[in-house]
């Protein structure tokens, strides 16, 4: 059963599984909500529960920041429509944080199973910390899984989202811990003309096949 359902969990590259579901903001057909923006799908464990608050608050926190990178922001967990909008109300009251951006119940476990979030090893009955970057043609981009017990970490979910957009910008590939205004690496050459033609460019050559230049 567990490689069964490894089988189906979708990849990067793969069209995001399309669904329906309630959220806290109202109903959810995935496909048409997230069509021409990024969106960031990310699960948590369970409401009411400490690391899931920080987290979700965090993402919050930052819904401006998603908002101009043209991109949206869905939670998951398997809790139903009144849990969630009771731990929505317990936190604002506590904290003054408010979680504006729609959270799926999924008591059925109908999409956290189709989406993986489900890993018997951790749990069988809470979804783990996954997150998926979609673009706006609906591709999965990048992938992220955390176990229940270690919070993700914010600072690199929105650098792999800018990361993800300037590849797709500016049509080239960024290297080891890069961050917005450094120095991008531009695609190896395919031909010796092509060869010959770097070397007389100004990018700052490592070799000829490993190439950077500022944008």
């Amino acid at each position: 059963m567990e490689d069964q359902n490894l089988m189906t969990m979708p990849r990067i590259g793969d069209i995001a599984p399309d669904f329906k579901a309630m959220t806290t903001t109202g109903p959810m057909q995935f496909s048409e909500h997230i069509k021409g923006s990024w969106t960031i799908l990310f699960s948590h464990p369970a409401d009411f529960t400490p690391v899931c608050t920080t987290e979700m608050s965090g993402f919050a926190l930052d819904q401006k920041y998603f908002d101009e990178k043209n991109t949206k922001l869905v939670g998951l967990s398997i809790d139903s429509i009144h849990s969630h909008i009771a731990w929505v109300n317990n936190v604002k009251k506590n904290t003054g944080v408010l979680f504006e951006f729609p959270i799926i119940a999924d008591i059925d476990m109908k999409v956290s199973k189709l989406y993986g979030m489900l890993q018997p090893g951790e749990s069988e009955t809470a979804a783990v910390r996954a997150v998926f970057f979609i673009d706006p043609k609906g591709k999965i981009r990048l992938i992220m899984y955390y176990p229940l017990n270690v919070g993700r970490n914010m600072d690199e979910i929105k650098r792999a989202l800018v990361a993800l957009q300037t590849a797709d910008q500016h049509k080239v590939s960024l290297p080891l811990n890069w961050r917005e205004g450094d120095k991008v690496i531009v695609s190896p050459p395919k031909t010796v003309a092509e060869m010959l033609e770097r070397e007389a460019s100004d990018y700052e050559m490592v070799d000829f096949y490993l190439a950077k230049k500022d944008l």
